[in-house]
């Protein structure tokens, strides 16, 4: 299995690996070790480069499919041959961007979740602005005001960001550790990753965040709608 780095270190930028596959067909190599985050809970893939024998790659995206990694390079960029050294570079620029986002998402889920006990029933994010539904049955513009000034008092508050892999058993004793609607966790996976906004939100999850909230930066609510009787959705942009 693929060490996934990123899980206990988003700030690593690049490293060295060995290819273990090579799809020519798909034009996709898989390796030993990766900084890559191939995508999920609404956070998108990362991309960026690997350099091997004098040449560069690029990798236009990353995707896990049947429980590993494959980084998929460019149609016009050479391919690596099997064991072939790599060192792998993140486009950083990119990641961070998701990572503030990601973190902020956190954040508003961890006050609308305190402050008014509403479960997240979606979401999805891109570089510096995503949405969020919660089971809210109302909600109106003062209402959103509210929200927005918690939210940034929350990423001033300068809260630790800390993550753990746990055994399921134990990670399972950890009250409201999922704030979706449905547990997406399938019942095979045995380690389950956990992410704390010290003070604030503790819950499952599997993307890259920021080490304290006061990187995320001011928070806006920009817009908000509603999807249902009990559906609305809440969307957010950095700068």
């Amino acid at each position: 299995m693929t060490i996934l780095t990123y899980q206990l270190d988003s700030y690593s930028k690049s490293l060295e690996a060995l290819v273990t596959a090579v799809d020519e067909e798909n034009h996709a190599i898989q390796l030993d070790r990766t900084i890559f985050f191939p995508g999920g809970g609404g956070q998108p893939y990362d991309t960026g480069e690997i350099v091997f024998s004098q040449r560069s790659a690029l990798i236009s995206r990353a995707k896990k499919t049947g429980g590993e990694i494959w980084h998929f390079l460019q149609p016009e960029s050479p391919l690596p041959a099997m064991s072939e050294h790599v060192v792998a570079h993140i486009d950083w620029d990119r990641r961070y961007k998701l990572m503030r986002t990601h973190t902020a998402m956190h954040i508003l889920c961890g006050v609308v979740y305190r402050d008014y006990g509403a479960l997240v029933t979606g979401g999805d994010m891109e570089p510096l602005k995503g949405r969020m539904d919660f089971e809210f049955e109302n909600l109106s513009r003062d209402l959103v005001q509210v929200i927005e000034a918690s939210v940034n008092r929350e990423v001033q508050a300068a809260h630790e960001v800390r993550v753990k892999i746990l055994p399921r058993e134990e990670a399972f004793q950890i009250p409201d550790l999922i704030r979706t609607k449905i547990n997406l966790l399938p019942a095979e996976i045995a380690e389950i990753r956990t992410v704390e906004l010290v003070g604030l939100d503790l819950q499952a999850d599997g993307g890259t965040h920021v080490a304290n909230t006061r990187e995320v930066g001011p928070m806006r609510i920009v817009d908000y709608k509603s999807k249902g009787k009990i559906n609305k959705r809440i969307y957010v942009e950095l700068d």
